[in-house]
């Protein structure tokens, strides 16, 4: 009689551990296989060049050379897929592009680079766009080509 509890305890931690298991996977996808979705807490950039030329303010036309990447936590500098690149010129202060890209040019010097990690709010928010998932932060380097 004196072995039937500890028995029974032993079973039941086995059925409860086994019960833990499975159906798991730490690829860092979600169940249908795609990407897992992350954002940053708020708008954050870093200069790797402060530029030299004209200052970037509202009302300016500036052309700016850009890449584009989905924000991941286990990605080196947090760029995973990356969905995007060019050059293109846009009027500051006009919503022509998502508020955390216009935030981040805003300020730069023609010449300047700069890395920029925006939050899906300031981005295509909960709905995404084509290629970018809904509540999807974003890391740009933007290149400061020229702002007139």
């Amino acid at each position: 009689m004196k072995l039937k509890y500890p028995l029974i305890a032993a079973f039941v931690a086995v059925l409860g551990l086994t019960a833990c298991g499975g159906g798991g996977s730490s690829s860092g996808t979600s169940p249908s296989g795609s990407t897992a979705v992350a954002s940053p807490a708020q708008l954050s950039y870093t200069d790797s060049v402060v530029g030299t030329g004209a200052t970037a303010a509202t009302g300016m036309t500036v052309t700016v050379k850009y890449t584009g990447w989905l924000y991941s936590t286990s990605a080196t500098n947090n760029k995973g897929t990356q969905f995007d690149t060019g050059t293109f010129s846009f009027k500051l202060g006009t919503n022509s592009v998502i508020p955390g890209f216009e935030q981040a040019v805003l300020g730069m010097k023609v010449g300047g680079k700069r890395t920029v990690l925006i939050p899906s709010s300031l981005g295509y928010g909960a709905s995404g766009t084509s290629g970018i998932p809904g509540g999807s932060g974003l890391v740009f380097d933007i290149e400061l080509v020229s702002a007139q």
